[in-house]
């Protein structure tokens, strides 16, 4: 189900945000990006949270009109889908810079214009938040997350080709573009492997994918999403894109 309210055309920049349960960060995260002193829409991506996310974005929505959006799903259907319906919606209303991150502020909504700018001055068609590119830049996370997160990306590096040091990374920006490109229907993972395989079909499609240094700070307010099932799926993924990509042409075409 989809809560619209009426489009303000100035903007050309659009973050999208998938939620589940994050009525402790969702309000301040829309809160921030409203400040930006550059203008982002926010289209939000809810799988029916129970808590009352959707709710918290609605009051958001009459406080800033027509810059916040929300599309409800019926339940948890996955990162990777949530995404591809944002992206979906997006490049049906005229946006030209698409960007997508997480909800509880380990990704620092005021890095959005320095990946909007590698993207638009930079020579970027991905601008990557990388918490990898200048050392490893991670904080509050157990050593044990940060090293499986660090060498899971030396793995997707060695597996793929791809000369980024952080693949496994979902604070992006998007040039319209590389979305147009990709046949989106034909992204196949839904959960931490996402991620790999959109840089991994914008790099064989021959997008010019740039990283800009963040720092990432786990999150204080709710429960991670994150899961053993999750990065078994990156693992075995990963040596599927590597075999299909032999076997097939890029772009995803129909």
């Amino acid at each position: 189900m989809e809560y619209d309210n009426a489009i303000d055309r100035r903007s050309k920049n659009i973050v999208i945000i998938p939620t589940y349960n994050e009525i402790e960060n969702i309000g301040k995260m829309l809160d921030t990006v409203m400040a930006l002193s550059e203008r982002y829409d926010v289209l939000i991506v809810d799988d029916g949270s129970p808590d009352g996310t959707a709710k918290a974005v609605a009051d958001k929505q009459e406080v800033y009109p027509g810059r916040i959006f929300i599309i409800v799903r019926s339940g948890k259907l996955g990162l990777g889908t949530a995404y591809i319906t944002g992206f979906k919606w997006a490049l049906q209303r005229e946006y030209e810079y698409i960007f997508e991150m997480d909800a509880d502020f380990s990704h620092n909504p005021e890095d959005l214009p320095r990946l909007h700018e590698a993207c638009v001055s930079g020579g970027g068609d991905v601008a990557i938040g990388s918490r990898y590119i200048s050392g490893v830049n991670v904080v509050n996370w157990p050593i044990g997350r940060v090293i499986m997160s660090y060498f899971a990306s030396k793995y997707v590096q060695f597996i793929t080709g791809m000369k980024i040091a952080d693949t496994t990374a979902g604070f992006k920006c998007y040039r319209r573009e590389v979305l147009e490109t990709l046949n989106l229907d034909r992204i196949r993972f839904k959960g931490y492997a996402f991620q790999i395989e959109m840089k991994f079909a914008a790099y064989k499609c021959g997008f010019k994918l740039i990283e800009v240094p963040i720092i990432f700070i786990n999150r204080a307010l709710g429960t991670s999403k994150m899961s053993g099932g999750i990065f078994g799926e990156a693992f075995l993924g990963v040596i599927r894109l590597k075999i299909s990509s032999i076997l097939k042409r890029f772009p995803y075409r129909r």
